[in-house]
């Protein structure tokens, strides 16, 4: 009687159903981990070690960057101004002109960085993170403001009647307070709420934990900086324009990993570790702030 011999196809082979490869997900990791020490030894043998550790006294002593700081403490006062506003609106006192004041002040916050930053011209880094907070600022003040427009009509339409401040729950107008307005600003979330899902405690090892890992990775986006990046510009000694289109490539590539690296760095420390760790000293419940965009299949899914 024959025997039915079954065919054993190779673990490579599309009719294997094999699909465990973690093995060489690993094996391309370490020539990962070998390619980058090689670059890294490499840049220092051929410039040698050029980060410099004195940073935060130059930015002490460089008088480019105090407009910035002082660009970033000006924002308080469009705080002030809207929530002024908003204590006005919840009297029912001029609704309609201080809506319009709310307008004008929401369009000054993205104005008057611009014009303050042509004027004083101060250093580009300082500047940006200026830019950043005012437009952070604004995206929270509109929010602040729609959900407060939202309770004011509910409470004119008579729709909350009854309803008084409990110790576990705001309603408005007993939310239009400096200190409920400054929790949603240094909170780390765009979209305003009157309760926010808080935490029960704050976790001093969390803390630790997350304020080191900002610290060593800010470092390290330096060290990148310093020692990777600025040497390949300084090499630009003259337009890109006159410079052979195969040399332009070479520039880009040799700037790519390096740039990666910086990215995927700022996006690990800012969304994970910064906000994180702010929400942890505000007992701010809600984190999820990113997803797994590493695994987006088309644009629309990556942002």
């Amino acid at each position: 009687m024959a025997t039915t011999v079954l065919e054993k196809p190779s673990l490579l082979s599309s009719t294997s159903g094999s699909e465990s490869y973690r093995g060489f997900c690993n094996l391309l990791y370490v020539i990962l981990a070998i390619g980058s020490f090689r670059l890294v030894l490499e840049n220092i043998l051929k410039y040698g070690l050029l980060v410099e550790f004195n940073w935060p006294l130059r930015f002490i002593k460089d008088p480019t960057n105090w407009p910035s700081v002082l660009l970033i403490i000006l924002v308080n006062i469009f705080i002030l101004i809207q929530f002024w506003l908003e204590v006005r609106l919840s009297r029912c006192s001029s609704r309609m002109y201080s809506f319009l004041f709310q307008m004008i002040n929401l369009s000054s916050i993205l104005i008057f960085p611009a014009l303050y930053i042509n004027h004083c011209q101060p250093n580009p880094a300082g500047a940006f993170i200026a830019v950043c907070s005012y437009s952070i600022v604004f995206l929270k003040l509109v929010s602040y403001t729609h959900v407060n427009y939202r309770c004011r009509q509910d409470l004119f339409e008579k729709k909350h009647d009854g309803i008084k401040q409990t110790k576990d729950c705001v309603v408005y107008p007993q939310n239009l307070t400096l200190r409920n307005l400054y929790y949603f600003i240094f909170a780390p979330t765009l979209c305003y709420q009157l309760n926010f899902p808080r935490s029960p405690c704050i976790r001093k090892n969390f803390i630790c934990r997350r304020s080191a890992e900002i610290l060593i990775i800010f470092s390290l986006q330096y060290c990148l900086s310093q020692q990777w990046i600025l040497p390949i510009l300084r090499t630009l000694d003259r337009p890109l324009n006159q410079y052979s289109i195969l040399e332009n490539i070479e520039r880009l590539l040799r700037l790519a990993l390096p740039n990666h690296f910086i990215w995927l760095l700022l996006f690990y420390a800012y969304f994970h570790s910064t906000l994180n760790l702010l929400a942890e000293l505000l007992c701010f419940g809600d984190r999820l702030f990113y997803r797994d965009w590493w695994n987006a299949t088309d644009l629309y899914e990556f942002w």
